[in-house]
């Protein structure tokens, strides 16, 4: 009970319509043929009382019909054989099973009472010939069974539409959500890229006048001079990023972009790192890098900040070396090496979340170069990959 749908308004008005409506085509088959039909086993006053209550009982069946539709056929079928007064309730009987189940079910009910429909004749139609009141029923049951497929196959259809429906909205909200996620870990990249390799910058000033509280007061003022354009400078792009990312479009919102770096950014980028104190050279042999594609530059430029923040925060006062080669057709190879720390680094490191190379690595399979990481067998640790670069 717990289980069964509630009826709904449309439901209950249904169920009634069909009530009445067998009822009332069972008292007028009453009032119609009570002087024909009145030669059959149920003649007479009793007679004329049972045949009332059987078809009232055939009517009151109908309002199960949901629940037990074959059932309530079923049951119906002896009163359709013995009352006048049911065949109306056995009609809608058949209908209803129609309506509510698969074909094979629906015809093998509709053959049942066909064949039934013999009894009925050889008790009550005795004025026709068989074969005129067989054809008769035949077109009855047949115009129910047809009309109860129809409305079947158009609410298993309407059904179908609304599960697809339901299915690509639950198919666009999962996309939806997906492509937040994308947008929430692309921006988790850009801001690691932007943000990662300044603050690395500055914990190196910083940590250098925590170390050397000595210094003269004119490398302390040139080294807060260093500190204070690299805070500026992240803030900038930290501020472009963020414009871009409020106003989506920013040629419609009127926020110019960061500029993308390229491969020739990358001599600035280790000049910067140098100027921060890290021991650092640059070996660069790219023929014609002006005519390297965007993405390509911006890659090899994302790779080199990312191994130069790492070694900023893990092996701070180790050698490095940057080398980037290649043209175009052969591809463009890029490596940062330097040499693993013997011990910890004086003054105090930053923290790593693991993810910067990571996030490299799917990045340049997506381009389709490869990327690997890690100690080699000579002491170093090296960052390697060879990007593709089409002419």
């Amino acid at each position: 009970m717990g289980n069964r749908a509630r009826r709904t308004g449309r439901d209950l008005a249904a169920d009634v319509a069909f009530v009445l409506l067998s009822a009332a085509g069972g008292l007028l088959v009453l009032l119609v043929n009570s002087s024909v039909l009145r030669t059959g086993v149920l003649s007479g006053p009793l007679g004329l009382a049972a045949d009332a209550a059987l078809g009232a009982a055939s009517c009151a069946a109908l309002w199960l019909r949901r629940r037990w539709p074959a059932g309530v056929a079923l049951a119906a079928l002896v009163p359709f054989v013995i009352s006048p007064v049911a065949q109306v309730a056995g009609l809608l009987a058949v209908f209803n099973v129609s309506i509510r189940r698969p074909a094979g079910i629906a015809l093998a009910v509709a053959s049942l009472y066909q064949i039934a429909f013999a009894g009925y004749y050889l008790l009550w139609v005795s004025r026709y010939p068989l074969w005129v009141a067989w054809l008769w029923a035949l077109t009855e049951f047949a115009a129910a069974v047809a009309w109860g497929m129809y409305i079947r196959a158009r609410r298993l259809l309407l059904a179908s539409l609304h599960e697809r429906l339901q299915q690509a909205e639950a198919t666009q909200n999962l996309l939806a959500q997906r492509a937040r996620h994308a947008e929430r870990a692309r921006i988790a990249g850009e801001m690691h890229d932007v943000l990662g390799h300044r603050v690395s910058l500055i914990a190196l000033h910083a940590g250098g006048l925590q170390v050397r509280p000595d210094l003269p007061p004119e490398e302390v003022r040139e080294t807060a001079g260093l500190i204070w354009s690299t805070a500026r400078s992240a803030l900038d792009e930290l501020r472009g990023i963020i414009g871009v990312l409020r106003d989506g479009d920013s040629a419609q919102s009127g926020v110019p972009s960061a500029p993308q770096p390229s491969l020739r950014d990358i001599a600035a980028l280790v000049e910067e790192s140098r100027r921060a104190g890290m021991n650092v050279e640059l070996d660069m042999v790219v023929e014609e890098p002006e005519t390297a594609p965007a993405a390509l530059g911006r890659d090899t430029y994302r790779i080199v900040r990312e191994a130069l923040t790492n070694v900023s925060k893990h092996a701070r006062g180790t050698a490095v070396t940057v080398s980037v080669s290649g043209q175009a057709g052969m591809g463009l190879l890029v490596s940062v090496r330097n040499r693993l720390p013997v011990a910890q680094p004086a003054g105090p490191g930053l923290p790593g979340t693991g993810l910067g190379l990571v996030s490299l690595a799917e990045r340049v399979s997506l381009a389709g170069g490869t990327l690997t990481h890690g100690p080699t067998s000579d002491g170093d640790f090296a960052v390697n990959a060879a990007l593709r670069w089409h002419p």
